[in-house]
């Protein structure tokens, strides 16, 4: 099996990976995976993880206990928890503390023939929502679990803080509420992806905008949290949606001075993000840069790192 995997030297591709036994899980043959943000922290070393990279996906299911499963189409959610701890029983399966996580910690990832995951967090794929389309349920389910931590009403104002991969979703998602989003990117290619609901800022020009209610920042930068700290007003709600290695100098008084809700926000419900695909109510296929075959992994990783680049798939199919 070919895998795209991650080691001490750094992402190469190794062709001698053994395929997934199912050991009670189902094994999908992947079709098309999408690089992430995350992907590339861990690269540069976030997280300690060593295996193969890959968390957005989406396949066909060779492999199930349940026979109704094999030759479906699907996505799957990528923490594997135990179900039975504490924290699994009160209902937080992604906090997990025994949990494994699809190519970022303790599991082997998407960039390869076949994965594996529990039965239990496979999503079946509507038929009118392409595989262009699905690869992005894991990011576009990240920008849904915004509205299950925080109300945000039609009248607020809103303001994504960077346009990259997963800055994108969010604004789409948010927008969907009624309320005036504004997107903020210092790339005017980013800017002109957004779609009519959503008013893009340069950032050259973000100085003088009124506190936001609601800031979500998704920049990837260490200096991202500042720069969403000063542009929420007192009593508002500040997402975090970066994770990065570098971990950022900032203070946390203005937070209590102003009495900001500081929310973290991570992986989210792919049900709705898959409503909103087949409904058409969310189309990220603009999003994709480039697809590059499973043999040029590591150059889809640097096609990824590139300033102007949004969303690279690797076609392993």
């Amino acid at each position: 099996m070919i895998g795209l995997t991650l080691g001490p030297e750094g992402p190469q591709l190794t062709r001698d990976l053994p395929r997934p036994a199912a050991d009670g899980e189902a094994v999908m043959r992947v079709s098309l995976a999408g690089v992430c943000a995350t992907d590339l922290e861990l690269v540069r070393g976030y997280m300690g993880f060593a295996g193969v990279l890959g968390h957005e996906w989406v396949g066909v299911v060779e492999e199930a206990d349940d026979p109704a499963l094999v030759g479906r189409r699907v996505v799957g959610e990528i923490n594997a928890s135990c179900g039975s701890c504490p924290t699994c029983r009160a209902g937080r399966p992604t906090h997990c503390p025994h949990r494994t996580v699809l190519g970022i910690l303790g599991r082997d990832g998407a960039f390869a023939e076949y994965l594996r995951l529990p039965a239990t967090n496979l999503h079946p794929v509507p038929d009118p929502v392409s595989d262009e389309a699905a690869v992005f349920v894991e990011p576009l389910a990240a920008a849904c679990r915004i509205l299950e931590q925080v109300h945000v009403r039609p009248g607020d104002r809103v303001v994504v803080l960077g346009l990259g991969r997963l800055g994108q979703l969010c604004a789409r998602v948010l927008a969907l509420t009624g309320a005036e989003v504004l997107g903020v990117s210092r790339s005017r290619h980013k800017l002109d992806l957004l779609p009519p609901s959503v008013r893009p800022v340069p950032a050259d020009q973000a100085v003088g905008l009124p506190p936001a209610d609601v800031v979500v920042d998704t920049t990837g930068s260490p200096a991202g949290l500042a720069d969403a700290s000063a542009r929420v007003r007192p009593g508002g709600t500040l997402v975090l949606k970066t994770t990065v290695h570098e971990a950022p100098g900032l203070s946390p008084t203005p937070w209590v001075i102003d009495e900001i809700t500081v929310v973290g926000s991570r992986c989210g419900p792919f049900a709705p993000a898959l409503r909103l695909l087949a409904a058409g109510l969310v189309d990220p296929t603009p999003l994709i840069t480039a697809r590059l075959p499973l043999e040029q992994g590591v150059e889809a990783l640097a096609r990824a790192a590139r300033p102007d680049a949004i969303k690279v798939l690797i076609d392993v199919g």
